[in-house]
């Protein structure tokens, strides 16, 4: 009994060192609420080629080419 209690207490005490260990980045990158955050358009210019054109969400062309290329490199020529 004695032993399952400190187990307990262990794990919880374990578990809020976590929790408050994981929140420590985000309440250090809290900003003053006077403070103006200017974020800049990204640059999209070169997403147009055959590695970013992903209908399916996988950019269809690039991965057959990749594929395409991989016996060459495994068999010694």
């Amino acid at each position: 009994m004695k032993n399952t209690l400190v187990r307990a207490v262990a794990g919880a005490a374990l578990a809020g060192l976590v929790a408050l260990g994981s929140a420590a980045p985000a309440l250090a990158a809290q900003e003053a609420p006077n403070d103006v955050v200017v974020v800049d358009e990204p640059d999209t210019s070169d997403l147009n080629n055959i590695w970013t054109f992903a209908p399916l969400g996988v950019p269809v062309l690039g991965l057959i080419q990749s594929l395409n290329g991989v016996p060459g490199r495994l068999l010694p020529s």
